[in-house]
């Protein structure tokens, strides 16, 4: 097991919001939109309503990661679309293309309607009753004629909101919350240890447990089929993580995205989205443990990086079975 600190308890930031201007949103509808996604995607759909968004996953058929998106349950009267998909607008095009593959004769539509919504995070200090949001992770409810939920990875990430590119200021502003920046957001992001979509995951690359993100509540082990899911649940049940995402304290400059992280002139991973203080780090599980019991450092560019253990850090099933 790797011997990692934990995470330091930052400051619990006041209220605030931030558009996520990487961020898109699609619309889907039809009778269909439901089937087609328990079809293929990596958590229950089933679960999905009013008042419960979800976090899922699109993989590759040998369970690497191509896409990462949130589903909620909403009724665009304009677009037709009864789900909105809170996603990564510069990959939206690609999703859509994946999607249309998969639906064939299927009485589904896909509209990308991120012209006229945009999503938020909403963060810091009693942010989830100021949207009047349960604090479960995917609690959600109707706002300014779009959706708000509470974080489905972890309700410490505070909320999204997706609503009308005419409100959503006015009306994040009026429950209280005060614009702030982008670093605000990814520093508390990053210090929870959450990966943010292809700036952290690699396209056909990645494999979902190796961030984290069945812990993060992206899979449904207990669903069925989806595409990926034998090679996933293997690996949940009988494999091994040899290496893992983890946020790292960074001691510094700031490292790149892709900056090797070195154990001496070992590679120990790579460095992933960082700010200043603090980064995320793709790590290979025996250099870290080499590093912990030796007292060795590890380095990025001219930063010392140190690993740290979130508190969601769960280890898989098959390794906590062998301690």
């Amino acid at each position: 097991m790797v011997e990692m600190s934990a995470a330091p308890t930052a400051a619990v930031p006041a209220p605030g919001f931030v558009v996520l201007p990487a961020r898109g949103v699609l619309g889907i509808g039809g009778t269909d939109a439901r089937d087609l996604l328990q079809n293929i995607v990596s958590n229950d759909v089933r679960r999905l309503s009013a008042d419960t968004a979800m976090y899922a996953l699109l993989l590759t058929p040998q369970g690497k990661y191509l896409h990462d998106f949130f589903l909620t349950a909403f009724e665009d009267p304009q677009s037709g679309s009864t789900l909105l998909l809170d996603v990564e607008r510069e990959r939206l095009p690609d999703l859509i293309r994946r999607l249309t593959l998969y639906k064939l004769r299927s009485d589904v539509t896909l509209s990308d309607v991120s012209d006229r919504f945009r999503v938020a995070a909403a963060f810091g200090s009693g942010v989830q009753q100021r949207l009047s949001l349960g604090a479960a992770p995917g609690s959600a409810r109707v706002l300014a004629d779009g959706v708000a939920f509470t974080d489905p990875r972890l309700s410490e990430l505070g909320a999204r909101v997706v609503a009308p590119a005419s409100k959503i200021d006015a009306t994040l502003a009026g429950a209280g919350l005060s614009a702030t920046t982008m670093d605000a957001y990814d520093a508390m992001r990053l210090m929870h240890g959450v990966p943010d979509a292809s700036r952290d995951l690699i396209v056909d690359k990645t494999f979902p447990l190796e961030a984290g993100l069945d812990a993060l509540h992206a899979i449904d082990y207990g669903k069925g089929c989806y595409v990926g899911q034998e090679l996933t649940a293997r690996t949940h049940y009988r494999g091994t993580i040899r290496k893992r995402l983890m946020p790292v304290h960074i001691d510094g400059p700031v490292p790149e995205p892709g900056t090797p992280v070195l154990l001496g002139d070992i590679e120990a991973g790579e460095m992933r989205s960082a700010v200043a203080g603090i980064g995320i780090a793709l790590l290979r599980l025996e250099h870290i443990e080499t590093a912990e019991r030796t007292g060795a450092a590890l380095t990025a560019g001219s930063a010392t990086v140190r690993p740290m253990r979130p508190a969601w850090f769960q280890e898989p099933a098959a390794e906590a079975g062998r301690r």
